[in-house]
């Protein structure tokens, strides 16, 4: 099936009420292990690079691989440049061949974000690529407590919603229901009424961003009120360098093909774990 937009990956979940992972990937280990899950499962996949680890990338080398391993795949896999806020870098993600890009204006105001984003749609739809937007803003390390109150639009308000899609004809849109990125400092706090007020209003699909620290419950309450797309990365890269961690204590000798398969084992764990949870179905 080898590589696909967003829109062509998402386009059942909402009728189907399933969830497809979207994992974030910065290595060839982690980029097998999650391939490895999916194609023994037969379902589909999006791979995020995102825009903040570019850094510790050598793209040049690492993103023709990542082509050739997609089209080699018996599953369909979307190539997603994640949180881009930056026009020519999304350009240039483009260039290299990704078929899909997120474009994240969520701190800025209502209309500059319309603006922005209907600018890289235009350009991402003339060379058929899918464009995910975020609307509301999803932060970090927040406390259930506290979050939500330091900004007056840090979450996704559903009259905002239906005017943002219509005026920019995104894909996919990331929204802001209490989930924050990185490691949760408390309890989830989860607004599944607003979600299910976005999903009654808006009819693309939905996507959650900070998955990692949802309980199986949280995940699967989700995906029943609406959302269509998870991004997961924390939480696996965290289990990939405890699993290393315990390796290199049992065994001090161990070089890097032993602990790179320890840590590829654990990925596809963890993304077959979820791919459960998150009730993927082939396309």
């Amino acid at each position: 099936m080898s590589l696909v937009t967003l829109k062509e990956i998402l386009k059942k979940t909402i009728i189907e009420k399933y969830a497809v992972g979207a994992f974030n990937i910065v290595n060839h280990t982690m980029v097998e292990g999650i391939l490895s899950a999916v194609e023994d499962k037969g379902v589909p996949v999006i791979l995020n690079v995102a825009e903040a680890h570019l850094g510790i990338m050598d793209l040049d080398n690492f993103i023709p691989y990542l082509l050739d391993r997609i089209r080699r795949s018996s599953v369909p896999i979307v190539l997603n440049f994640d949180h881009g806020t930056n026009y020519k870098t999304i350009i240039e993600a483009i260039d290299r061949g990704f078929s899909s890009v997120m474009f994240d204006g969520s701190t800025l105001p209502f209309e500059e974000n319309v603006f922005q984003t209907k600018k890289i749609v235009r350009m991402a739809h003339s060379v058929e690529v899918s464009v995910e937007a975020e609307l509301g803003h999803v932060g970090g390390l927040e406390e259930c407590s506290n979050y939500g109150q330091k900004r007056d639009n840090v979450f996704t308000e559903p009259e905002e919603a239906i005017a943002f899609v219509r005026q920019t004809g995104i894909d996919a849109l990331a929204v802001s229901i209490g989930t924050v990125h990185g490691v949760y400092r408390g309890v989830p706090c989860l607004n599944y009424e607003l979600l299910k007020k976005i999903r009654q209003m808006v009819d693309i699909p939905l996507v959650l961003h900070g998955g990692s620290g949802l309980s199986v419950d949280d995940y699967q309450k989700l995906v029943a009120v609406g959302i269509n797309k998870i991004n997961f990365f924390t939480g696996m890269s965290l289990a990939a360098v405890e699993s290393v961690s315990v390796e290199l204590k049992e065994n001090v000798n161990a070089g890097f093909p032993e602990i790179n398969l320890v840590a590829q084992k654990r990925i596809k764990e963890i993304v077959l774990e979820h791919l459960k949870i998150f009730g993927t179905k082939p396309i």
